[in-house]
């Protein structure tokens, strides 16, 4: 790669790193979407012990953003809160 005037390489570098960073943390994103929404509309159906299923899932897919930095590990422990107890009424 022919480097322009005022560009380092180390920083071409850290670009190249983000981009690909940025891919992999819109992914886990997506994952993270798709697990609540999947416990919500079993909430909805008033289907406990598949809610319940997929509230493990969930929780396990936050917690692991959570350790990889990819979302605060509150607003995580936030959202894992909110599902359990959404589910825990429909059990009771």
């Amino acid at each position: 790669m022919k480097l322009k005037t005022g560009r380092h390489t180390s920083a071409l570098k850290e670009t190249r790193k983000n981009q690909k960073r940025r891919v992999v943390n819109k992914i886990i994103r997506s994952q993270i979407k798709t697990a609540i929404k999947k416990v919500d509309t079993a909430v909805t159906e008033k289907n406990a012990s598949r809610a319940s299923e997929l509230l493990k899932i969930a929780g396990s897919i936050l917690d692991k953003a959570a350790k990889k930095k990819i979302i605060h590990k509150k607003t995580a422990s936030r959202k894992i809160s909110n599902l359990s107890r959404r589910v825990a009424r429909l059990n009771s």
